[in-house]
Order: C-alpha cells, then structure tokens, then sequence
C-alpha cells in the first residue's frame, strides 16, 4: 500500500511535551466501528468494559538507553551519541548511533570513566553493534550510570529531559527493565483506575516486550512493502496464554493496551485464534487487511502520521475510519504522541 494514504496534517501545537496530571484524566476518544464519535477522559474507560473482559498490559520498564560518549581513534577524539535498542546478549546491544558517519568497526568507544565499549559492525541507517567491557548486572549498572532517558525525538527536540521524566515516562506497573521506549498507552493507569477496574470485574494480565528505538524510525519507503520492521523481544508465558484463552472460551472479549501488547499477541496466536506461549523476537508488520486472530479492542495513544502505528490502527478500524477520528481529535484538541492523550478501538467480537 501506498505510505502517503496515511498522512494527515497535524498541528504541532497538538504534541504533548507533558503528560495530563492526573494520568487517568486525560481525554479518551471512544472509536466505534460506526457511528459517532465520543469524547471521554481515561477515568471512564470501566465503562466500556464488562466484567471477565481482560486487559493485557506490557510490563516492560524503560532502561536509561541513550548514551553520550566519545568515540577514540588514536589520537583523534569525537563526540558520539548512541541509543540503544535491542540487546543481543549479556555483553552487545544494537544501537543507533549520531552521527553515524563518525564510527567505523573496530572504534573505542568510552562513556564516562566507567564504561567503555568496540563497535563490532556498522549497518545502514546508522545502526551499529556494540560490544562492552562489562556484561550482565555490572552492564545493567553502569548504564544506568552514565545514560539518561530516550525520550522520544519529538519531544527531545522541543526540551531536554528532566527528573520529571523519571517518572512520567514510566508506566506504575514497570517491572520487566529492557526497553528504550515506554508503552505509552499504559502511562494513563493509576492505582485509582486500577481499583475501578478491580471492582468491575475486569481482568489485568501482563505480558512483555521490550519496546525499541525502532519504534520512532519515519516509512522512508514509499510502498509498506518495503518497509522493514525492527524486530524486538517478547514473551507471553504459558500461564498467561491458558488464561487468555479461558477469556475467549467464555466469549469475553481481549484488549491490548498499547500497540506493543497487540503486536506481542498476535505474534503468539495461531489462525484458529489460540494464543500459545512465546518467547522470541517479533517483527510483525500490520497494515489494512491484516486479519486479527487475537484481540477485540485496543487503546493507544494518537500516532504520527505515515507512521506504522497509525497504519496498525487503520487496520483495526479502517483507513477512512481512522482518519475521521484523527481529524476528530484534532478538531477537540485532543494532544497526540507519548505523553499524549489516549483512544479505544472496539471491533466486533470474534466468532
């Protein structure tokens, strides 16, 4: 499919440098398959929910993924900058690195008085293999030593990060550290929603998957079959696919929170719409026409435009679907992107 049948003009003043206060306030634009829209705020979200429906949440905890280094060759010194996205073993991880044209295989790398690090190989668009001096736990400290929060590109290009970002970027049921990326849609969860959901009768599962840098990279390709998704880890444990799969036994229905949850289920489940357990890299690609096997609903945030996870949405929805409700949000000022507000696609229900 053609990448500029999902453009749309967004205003900037529409992207959220901060998130609502409180979390559970902010505005929820409920997407039905037809009819109108509607505007509600996150808190109202039980609402739409019956109780043994299920909610599965990415339990992955944003690590401190960007790091500011020097790249050493000889006696030749230059600042470099790196984010991590995805670790390969105890010692390597893949990064983006800025400026790319400034690495070759086989530069030291030293950040800080603590860390150091070799590129191992160079890819394209600035991706690069780094091995470091240190692995496992003492890796897991010394980054989070001398790195700092990767907020997205949008937002870093209007302010720097802050202490304030610590805990705004950081949904309150983070637990499985990995990701340089937050799940974005779980940033709206408190323990107050929690509590109204708990009451209604709605299940709270947790998967994981470690959401990476990818996930900011712009379609540079004109056609979506061209498009190369990076991939990322994940896992859904047995225990978690049995019970899943007891929700659709009883004809509840699923929702993912956040696109990564979506893309980790339908990663794990068959055609016949069982959900089996994974553990593994995920490269799913979903564009319209995608035929969902595991999900009935999902709540996101707003996403950019010709991006691949307003692609995913219009595959849910609808192309013209979606690009109504966006033109919605826009209109009712709804704030768009990670620290954004949030919205609920509801599909009919399977079978």
């Amino acid at each position: 499919m053609r990448v500029d049948l999902f453009d749309f003009n967004l205003p900037t003043e529409r992207i959220a440098l901060r998130p609502h206060n409180p979390r559970d306030e902010a505005k929820l634009l409920y997407i039905p398959p037809s009819g109108p829209f509607e505007n509600h705020v996150v808190l109202d979200l039980v609402d739409f929910l019956n109780p043994g429906d299920a909610l599965v949440f990415n339990d992955t905890k944003v690590i401190p993924a960007e790091l500011s280094g020097t790249r050493v060759r000889g006696d030749i010194r230059a600042n470099i900058h790196f984010n991590l996205h995805k670790r390969e073993d105890l010692s390597v991880w893949r990064a983006f690195a800025r400026p790319a044209k400034k690495v070759q295989i086989g530069d030291l790398l030293e950040f800080g008085d603590t860390l150091t690090a070799k590129i191992e190989e160079k890819g394209d668009a600035g991706e690069v293999t780094l091995r470091f001096d240190c692995s496992g736990p003492a890796l897991d400290r010394a980054i989070a030593e001398v790195g700092s929060i990767p907020l997205p590109p949008y937002i870093a290009s209007k302010r720097p990060e802050d202490e304030q970002d610590l805990t705004d970027y950081q949904t309150i049921y983070a637990r499985e550290e990995g990701a340089v990326a937050a799940p974005t849609a779980g940033l709206h969860f408190t323990d107050r929603l929690f509590n109204r959901l708990q009451i209604k009768g709605v299940e709270r599962h947790f998967a994981t998957l470690h959401v990476g840098a990818g996930t900011f990279l712009p379609v540079k390709a004109d056609d979506t079959d061209d498009h190369k998704m990076h991939a990322e880890w994940g896992e859904i444990t047995a225990d978690l696919a049995g019970k899943l799969n007891a929700v659709n036994a009883r004809g509840n229905r699923i929702i993912a929170v956040g696109t990564t949850s979506l893309r980790l289920l339908e990663s794990a489940t068959d055609p016949d719409g069982t959900i089996k357990p994974f553990c593994g890299d995920t490269d799913i690609f979903i564009t319209p026409g995608y035929q969902f096997r595991a999900i009935d609903g999902l709540m996101t945030n707003f996403h950019l435009p010709k991006s691949t996870l307003f692609m995913l949405v219009s595959a849910i929805m609808g192309q013209d679907r979606m690009q109504a409700a966006y033109a919605h949000a826009i209109e009712n000022k709804y704030s768009f992107y990670s620290y954004g507000d949030s919205s609920l696609l509801l599909r009919p229900k399977k079978g």
